[in-house]
């Protein structure tokens, strides 16, 4: 998958824009700012957004040239991010020091995601917050109507409610439910999508 990722974003144009992601924007919006880490950043759009916030922003990808592009952009912006490359097998911060963990659009492979998910929870401190949005596994239907929307293929690799909430099963739950929403995030996910949503708080 790295070379997959190191080729769609050594392109000159930003894969899913530069602009954040709607909820997270939302969610970012009038809370106090701390250390926030983003995994599978890609090309650093939430990240940087989250910078200009005043957030202490941390983030990795496996992707070279996703940390390339966002270097650019936290440069076009102004701000610093802390960018590493890594995939999630060798990334190491240390436990309970994240105020916030933001995943959006990071899918894994069905036999680590949990692994994956409690490993990054751990990351975070007692009340920290859990952002979270995916592809839901009903998202497969509205690939076939619209592939522009985007998406792993492997079905197995979409998210499951249920699933989410047994992965992160030390967090208390504000928000959990899927929806269906209209994505307009540069080239890759366009139109419609079956997405889910999760806003916790670390126990």
């Amino acid at each position: 998958m790295k070379d997959f990722w190191d080729e769609r974003y050594s392109k000159k144009e930003f894969a899913y824009g530069e602009n954040p992601n709607e909820y997270l924007k939302a969610k970012f919006s009038g809370i106090p700012v701390g250390k926030v880490l983003f995994p599978a950043e890609g090309e650093g759009r939430n990240a940087v957004f989250s910078a200009t916030l005043g957030w202490d922003v941390f983030a990795f990808d496996q992707s070279e040239e996703g940390k390339k592009k966002a270097k650019i952009l936290a440069h076009k912006n102004g701000v610093p991010i802390n960018y590493i490359v890594s995939d999630m097998e060798h990334v190491n911060y240390p436990q309970n020091s994240f105020d916030a963990l933001v995943l959006i659009y990071a899918h894994f492979s069905s036999e680590k995601r949990k692994e994956y998910h409690q490993k990054l929870g751990s990351l975070l401190k007692k009340g920290g917050l859990l952002i979270l949005e995916g592809f839901d596994k009903k998202h497969a239907e509205q690939q076939k109507q619209n592939p522009k929307a985007g998406g792993p293929k492997n079905v197995s690799m979409l998210y499951d409610l249920e699933e989410l909430k047994s992965d992160f099963k030390e967090f208390d739950f504000t928000e959990a439910y899927e929806c269906t929403i209209s994505l307009d995030e540069g080239l890759y996910h366009v139109g419609q999508a079956a997405v889910v949503r999760i806003l916790a708080i670390k126990k």
